[in-house]
């Protein structure tokens, strides 16, 4: 029997649900609204953009980060492999060369057989067969009205993203290599020093620059703009995104007061991103006031950064575990629409949608991993009807049931989480036949 699903949403979810569908021998019709119709945040043509940060986080398995990327990649993650086939050096972390990874994400969608990919905006949700919307937070408006329309309302909010700047605009001067304790390549990370009288009349600066409107809406914290948590005190982005431990500057050999990271965006090192310093701030108030930071007085941008609608669901009244609607059981859910924060947890609510659409055509219980794992502890997060005040949850170890025996070191506890989740996943495949299935299609 020839099964059928459409994917609403060429993001890092609906890549990941159509080549898990596709792995499993379902046909899938994926539609992307781009470059017909683009969001104010993307710039690319190709599936899979990363918007706010070419940063996937950790890659240390005794992370939180780390830990979510292995258990995705033991179940057959699209993204993760392309990430790691286009990463560039971050230190600990797994950044990618943005473009790269997105032209090889779009490369494997194209030549996979049984995914038609249409590049057309979808105005309404389907009435019939089985679908999964992983329209993502920049989900358009007529798309998301009838969505608003069947969760009986939603919830928006204004992501922010960092700016870009050139390389060679750089006062290296001003600045050095190193990462954080030594961790990784010292080349991974260009740090902009400040003394405490420049890091105060740049905290001034911040604190009176003149910001983009944003409508009424929230402002979630997992991605705050730089300016909204400078008012939070004098020292609340020195102690945040500009925090020195860890770093000494060559030229003193001292730990500076405080530092601006610039995190490669590209394989070839010719762009930086400003780690930490997503703003809303006009584009002109950005150049004068990031210029206030010795290394940037003449930096020039490739981007500045900017704000853009999210967008989410209450999932703990609409969604189960496996994402699929409560209320229409051929309906699935995937992505940051669902209220999961980050890259790749929304590319792993993609395969687990993806997974639990193909398992259901196919006759299959749901495949909803342990609560000790960190995609179980997600899945159950945005389906605990217990949740109140529902807000995007990203990886973490907080979410993971505690250990039997308690560690106090913490890097200890996080690696024994981190053994016991994997270990975990690994016993729940092989009782679902999940490792025999993702090898190939069904």
């Amino acid at each position: 029997m020839n099964h059928h699903v459409t994917v609403i949403g060429g993001g890092f979810a609906g890549v990941e649900a159509a080549w898990q569908l596709a792995r499993h021998g379902v046909n899938v019709t994926l539609y992307e609204m781009k470059p017909g119709q683009m969001s104010p945040a993307h710039t690319m043509e190709t599936l899979a953009e990363p918007v706010c940060s070419n940063s996937f986080k950790a890659l240390r398995i005794e992370s939180a980060a780390g830990l979510l990327k292995e258990e995705m990649s033991r179940l057959g993650s699209l993204c993760v492999e392309c990430a790691k086939a286009c990463a560039v050096p971050a230190g600990g972390a797994l950044a990618v060369d943005r473009y790269k990874f997105s032209e090889l994400v779009t490369a494997k969608i194209e030549a996979e057989p049984l995914i038609e990919l249409r590049r057309e905006e979808v105005l309404e949700m389907p009435k019939t067969g089985t679908v999964i919307v992983a329209a993502g937070p920049l989900c358009a408006d007529a798309l998301a009205e009838d969505i608003k329309h069947l969760c009986g309302g939603g919830l928006s909010f204004y992501d922010a993203a960092a700016p870009i700047i050139t390389a060679d605009s750089l006062d290296m001067e001003q600045c050095f290599f190193a990462s954080r304790y030594d961790r990784g390549d010292k080349k991974d990370y260009i740090n902009c020093p400040l003394n405490k009288e420049e890091y105060e009349i740049f905290h001034a600066a911040l604190l009176s620059a003149e910001r983009a409107h944003t409508h009424d809406f929230d402002v979630y914290e997992g991605c705050m703009p730089i300016e909204v948590l400078a008012s939070r005190g004098a020292d609340a982005i020195r102690f945040g995104p500009m925090k020195p431990v860890g770093l000494r500057d060559p030229r003193t050999d001292r730990r500076p007061w405080a530092v601006l990271q610039l995190r490669k965006e590209n394989s070839s090192g010719s762009m930086y991103n400003l780690v930490g310093f997503q703003t809303n701030l006009k584009f002109g108030e950005q150049r004068r006031v990031f210029g206030m930071i010795p290394a940037l007085r003449n930096a020039e941008y490739v981007r500045f950064g900017v704000m853009h609608r999210n967008s989410y669901i209450d999932s703990p009244r609409l969604l189960n575990a496996d994402y699929s609607f409560r209320a229409r059981s051929d309906l699935y859910f995937a992505g940051q629409i669902t209220g999961v924060e980050g890259y790749m947890e929304s590319a792993g609510s993609g395969i687990l949608a993806g997974l639990n659409a193909a398992r259901r055509l196919l006759g299959r219980p749901p495949f909803i991993p342990p609560r000790e794992t960190m995609q179980g502890a997600l899945a159950h997060y945005i389906s605990d009807e217990s949740v109140g005040n529902f807000q995007p949850m990203g990886a973490n170890f907080g979410l993971l049931p505690t250990l039997e025996t308690p560690i106090r070191n913490k890097r200890e506890r996080y690696a024994a989480l981190a053994e016991r989740a994997l270990r975990q996943l690994t016993v729940y495949q092989g009782k679902s036949i999940v490792g025999a299935s993702i090898a190939g299609p069904s």
